[in-house]
């Protein structure tokens, strides 16, 4: 093995903490550059590239993981710094393999390696995986973007021999997405048109397209124009074989499959029967293409700290816990779920409802007794819940509150925005102060508890869902609803515009819009214009009318964890709200007709005493 010193240009774009050092070691005729950077007392991981990549597909993604391992980036036979081979045989998977355990043996000949491997360095480092002569000196495997080649044959073929049209189509769509790869064996043709007409700055703006990544991300080495024709021979030697002659190939090394889910050439379904083959597997889905190294960098080396966390003993992350393959769970479990306003009504029963089916939940309430009842509530049933005081009109409490989530429990996947007020008189009667305080809370509690989750969730690259509480008044215009319906309708549109902003991230948003619902919410709404005593009087007699409708708050929480499901967008809850929904889109101008007969106050003054003592 010789080592030696990278020039100051390169080892100024690795990290200043941790300057790159290039080695080669000599494998069977061949000479294989690699590249070191990291903790030189972290546990070893090896990374391998793919088609037409070089070791600098990974510029972006170690230095996420240099403070957690000693980082060994490898160029693959005929690629970057290694030796090229004249023949394309010797760019058979199997070969490749022997590669990568060459490395393994010159940097860490007595402990165990973890692999994060990409495209056809993936393909490679399976062969390796599921040599038995391995299986002691590889810890983890973190494959992106490529299954094993002879699981992927196995897997299309079992579908063939149960041809539901399921399955023929998934088989089909398979096989249709490597047609590709007939082009790509031809010998001589693909090497002739990629010579006159790929260059660098070509390359990185068709994948910065179709990748969604900024062209400075796309990591290309200086020796790109040769990569690209010299290793295309990786087809020829492997993707014929694969169809025609698979393995069975079985491995105990913990493995970890990475797919983008708008990956043109590998689809999710080829991974389906993992299980059959590997010990333990967990499947990761990102919301992204076939080179995540370059959109999704972060994601790729948290994806990787979590396995090796696990395989090393440490804390198991929630996000590997439910992703294990084979493993039976409960809808939302291993699911962590925020939600505002819990202490009682709808948000109390709707985080009983996720607890129920597996989640983690996080309960807030401006009042802590409540919400720390409803965790109580759920403890006893054998869930797992935590009680936080928070009051939602207050920005810098979300803020704060969001950063005490984050780093106690981790990104949460669903958010519920269920905490809000009632308000009830007429326009001209209602203050400023209160009008901005019904905005404050209904409204803004809303926007900024967003805010504060989406970046996280958008940054982990996982999806989720947010879901925010709206009212049937937010299309039933009333007389003397206006803050309340105002702030509703705010919430409505809002919900609407989030969900077009967050849909190219995975994350659903649903509007969830109950009609008439008994909770405490109308014996706690305040009515501008009246005495304290006709508050009461006003309070108590549209809580009994609300009672007399017999619909609970457990209803809207099954509603909720439905809409969570089935990524569900707009949903009227309760009878009158759903055909006031249709009316108002149908018939609007009629809507407002009938608002001006007369508001909720109206209604109440109507109602017997009788039926109010």
């Amino acid at each position: 093995m010789t080592v030696s010193k990278l020039d100051d240009a390169r080892a100024a774009a690795g990290s200043s903490r941790y300057p790159v050092e290039r080695r080669t070691v000599h494998n069977n005729g061949v000479d294989i550059a690699y590249f070191v950077q990291g903790r030189g007392d972290a546990p070893t991981l090896l990374l391998m590239h793919g088609w037409p990549d070089s070791h600098h597909l990974w510029d972006g993604v170690i230095p996420h993981l240099a403070d957690r391992f000693r980082c060994v980036a490898i160029d693959s036979r005929g690629a970057g710094g290694s030796s090229n081979p004249k023949s394309y045989k010797a760019f058979a998977a199997s070969e490749m393999a022997t590669d990568l355990m060459a490395v393994a043996d010159a940097e860490s000949p007595e402990h165990k390696v973890h692999v994060l491997a990409h495209d056809w360095g993936s393909v490679a480092a399976w062969e390796a995986v599921c040599d038995p002569r391995n299986k002691d000196r590889i810890a983890s495997y973190t494959s992106v973007s490529a299954p094993c080649a002879s699981h992927m044959s196995y897997a299309v073929r079992r579908k063939l021999a149960h041809p539901t049209p399921r399955n023929l189509g998934l088989a089909l769509a398979q096989a249709a997405s490597l047609l590709y790869m007939l082009g790509s064996m031809t010998p001589g043709v693909p090497n002739i048109l990629l010579k006159l007409t790929m260059t660098e700055n070509r390359w990185r703006r068709g994948l910065s397209f179709a990748e969604g990544a900024a062209v400075d991300q796309i990591h290309l080495g200086p020796t790109f124009r040769k990569d690209i024709t010299r290793t295309l021979r990786v087809y020829r030697a492997n993707a014929l074989q694969a169809v025609v002659s698979p393995k069975e190939m079985y491995t105990d090394v913990p493995v970890q499959v990475i797919i983008g889910t708008r990956d043109p050439a590998v689809r999710q379904s080829s991974y389906d029967d993992e299980p059959r083959w590997n010990k333990k597997t967990w499947r990761r889905v990102l919301d992204g293409g076939h080179w995540l190294p370059f959109s999704h960098p972060r994601a790729l080396a948290d994806a990787a700290v979590e396995l090796a966390d696990h395989v090393e003993g440490g804390p198991t992350s929630r996000v590997l816990q439910r992703l294990e393959m084979g493993v039976h769970l409960r809808p939302f479990e291993h699911q962590l779920v925020v939600i505002t306003g819990a202490g009682s009504g709808i948000g109390r029963e709707t985080a009983r409802e996720f607890a129920r089916l597996g989640a983690e939940v996080i309960v807030s309430d401006i009042n802590l007794a409540a919400a720390a009842e409803t965790a109580t509530m759920i403890r006893r049933a054998g869930g797992a819940a935590h009680p936080y005081r928070l009051d939602v009109s207050d920005p810098d409490a979300i803020n704060a509150h969001r950063d005490l989530v984050v780093a106690e429990h981790g990104v949460p996947d669903v958010v519920i925005n269920n905490a809000g007020i009632g308000a009830a008189g007429d326009f001209l009667v209602t203050s400023r102060e209160e009008f901005s305080r019904v905005i404050d809370i209904n409204l803004y509690g809303v926007v900024n508890m967003s805010r504060a989750f989406a970046q996280p969730m958008v940054d982990r690259k996982l999806g989720g869902h947010i879901v925010n509480l709206s009212s049937m008044a937010a299309y039933s215009p009333a007389s003397d609803m206006n803050a309340y319906a105002t702030s509703k309708a705010a919430v409505f549109m809002f919900s609407d515009c989030l969900r077009a902003e967050l849909d190219g991230h995975g994350i659903g948003v649903s509007t969830i819009c109950p009609g008439i619902v008994h909770t405490n919410i109308v014996a706690n709404t305040r009515i501008s214009g009246v005495s304290a005593e006709e508050e009461a009087r006003m309070q108590q007699a549209g809580d009994k009318a609300y009672a007399m409708r017999r619909y609970g708050p457990e209803k809207v929480a099954r509603q909720i964890v439905s809409a969570v499901r089935r990524r569900r967008e707009v949903v009227p809850v309760t009878p009158e709200s759903k055909a006031q929904y249709l009316f108002n889109r149908v018939a609007p101008a009629a809507v407002r007709q009938f608002a001006k007969r007369g508001g909720m106050t109206d209604m109440i003054d109507k109602i017997p005493a009788r039926l109010i003592g």
